[in-house]
Order: structure tokens, then sequence, then C-alpha cells
């Protein structure tokens, strides 16, 4: 299988491992993400296009989104990873910081996937949107980060139920700690940087590693994707006992 696919967060060590992994299977690939990101990457080659674009601003999303559907009437896959974490503790953070984390991993997917809307559907295509563990349990000095990610869990799971009826599916991911960033803390205003360089992380998949099992899960047709082993064993310890979960959680992260 090979199409057309748009990556937002493009640039980063997640979203680069995408791309690679679909152009060796013959796609062509659409990068999202800001200039000042791109403008770090390798020279790509002809199946690669690059759009700058900041997920935060609305009418450029809607400026950028036109474009790419003027180039690709359908577009057979998006993938949705764009993102910001933000790691400090919530009487250290401010409520403006806390919206921003929301605007660009909640609403910055929102804006995407009302953008290329109809050009997935004209595809028949998919949306796979990547959240987190954060995404369906709590995770310690993440308030801003894990309330983002279960609004893009609800978004993207109730969307599936509107979208089947155009040949369309969903896909959630929910990797646990993703190594997109080592070595890199460099966090500025309320803690908020690109995820992937967190120094209380465990048990960290490479992002090869994280793409090749969402990519795998998308093909094979699920909705729900805990991806890793830590995620995994986080959704099933979070639903028979969140108490115990909770434990875990702060021991791990904490120690």
């Amino acid at each position: 299988m090979s199409g057309v696919a748009v990556i937002t967060g493009g640039a980063g060590g997640l979203g680069q491992a995408f791309a690679r992994m679909l152009l060796n299977d013959g796609w062509r690939v659409v990068l999202v993400d800001l200039a000042s990101a791109l403008e770090g990457l390798p020279e790509q080659g002809q199946t690669v296009e690059c759009v700058a674009c900041d997920l935060t601003d609305e009418a450029a999303v809607e400026r950028e989104c036109g474009r790419i559907v003027s180039r690709h009437p359908a577009i057979d896959l998006v993938i949705h990873n764009a993102g910001v974490t933000q790691i400090d503790l919530f009487e250290a953070t401010t409520v403006a910081s806390q919206r921003l984390v929301m605007e660009i991993n909640h609403f910055g997917s929102v804006r995407m996937a009302a953008g290329l809307l109809h050009a997935v559907r004209a595809a028949k295509g998919a949306h796979v949107a990547v959240s987190s563990v954060a995404g369906f349990s709590p995770l310690h000095k993440r308030t801003a980060y894990a309330a983002s990610k279960h609004a893009m869990n609800g978004f993207f799971l109730s969307l599936a139920a509107e979208e089947v009826a155009h040949g369309v599916s969903v896909t959630v991911a929910a990797p646990s700690f993703v190594a997109t960033n080592p070595g890199r803390y460099d966090f500025g205003t309320a803690g908020i940087g690109r995820p992937g360089a967190a120094t209380d992380g465990f048990d960290e998949m490479s992002p090869e590693e994280a793409a090749a099992v969402i990519l795998d899960g998308w093909r094979k047709g699920r909705r729900f994707i805990p991806v890793g082993r830590v995620a995994r064993l986080a959704w099933l310890i979070n639903r028979l006992s969140p108490r115990l979960y909770d434990w875990i959680m702060r021991r791990k992260i904490e120690s």
C-alpha cells in the first residue's frame, strides 16, 4: 500500500521515523512543522514536501491545508504527530502555559483534521493520532500535557464514529516514553518543550520502534494502540486498578 501521507511534527524524531518508513514503502510524504524545525532537516528528495506552519495559527493552518489539498485532492493518511510537553508541578505553571499546550497538541490536530477532512474522505484514507499514555491515565508533573492528550483521545475516537460512513478509519496510538530528543532537555518557559527529552522517563523506546508499532497497528485496522511494553502494562493496570497504577507511576517517575 502507498499513497500520500501528511505528517505533522514532521521534523521531529518520531515524525522523521514515520517519514522514512513510508518513503521506503513508496509513499509521497508531506512534512508539516515550524519553519525553524524544517530548516534543520537534511536535503529532502522529490517525494518529500516540506510545509512550514504554526498549528496555533488558525488562518495559517487553513491556508496551508488548502495548498496541500490543491496539490493532493485525495490524501491517504494524516499522522497527527505534532506536539509539545510540559513538565512541572501544576502550581508552577500558568493558565497561559496550560492553554498553549492545549492549543498545540489538541487544537492543532483539530485544525489539521478539519482542513484535510474532505481530502481524506476522497481517498477513503485514515487519520492516525499520536496521543500518549497520558491520554488515558494520569502522569506526574504533566497536568497540561495529560489534559491535551485526553482531549485528543476523546476527539479522535468520536471522529472515528462519524467518519466510518465516509470509508475513513481513525486510529489513536498511545506511546509511553519515546526518546525523540535524548540529551536535549532545554525546556523554556513553564517547562514547555518538544517531547522525548524528559529526564524522568523510563524504559524508553526509540522513534523507529514506536513508528513501526504504530504503522503496523494502523495497517491491521486497530482503533487504539498502546505503543510498547510500558504502555500496554499501563493500559491494563489502569483499567484494573487506577490506585495501583497511580502508585507505580509516582514511584517510577519520582525515584
